[in-house]
């Protein structure tokens, strides 16, 4: 079974973003819903440099979040890329491409290989 391992569900508003994501750090982010006492992912993402900033720019556009810091860009990309195939890729989940790799680097996907 996929895990995010992620912190939330939280609601994605910006109060309950600087509650939660204290830190300025890369990191990682789940967005989606709640039903019961299941977190159903929509979509997954990453910043390279601020997951609290990255987060509120996707207020309004879904109801819960989960996050997670990142010790670097490259383990963000990476997670990013193993949540966004575990998850089911751009067929069931709201992204509709592969995680891009940050500008500048060779790194390529964990799961299967695909650069850009």
């Amino acid at each position: 079974m996929a895990s995010l391992e992620m912190q939330g569900p939280y609601d994605l508003a910006n109060a309950e973003i600087d509650e939660r994501v204290t830190q300025i750090s890369c990191g990682n982010y789940a967005l989606g819903w709640v039903s019961g006492s299941t977190f159903y992912v929509s979509y997954v993402g990453r910043s390279d440099k601020d997951v609290n900033d990255r987060l509120k720019k996707w207020v309004g556009r879904y109801k819960k979040f989960k996050f997670s810091y990142a010790s670097s860009p490259k383990d963000a990309f990476e997670k990013e890329c193993r949540n966004y195939h575990e998850f089911g890729g751009s067929e069931k989940l709201d992204n509709e491409k592969h995680p891009e790799r940050p500008n500048g680097t060779d790194w390529n996907c964990p799961v299967c290989n695909i650069v850009d």
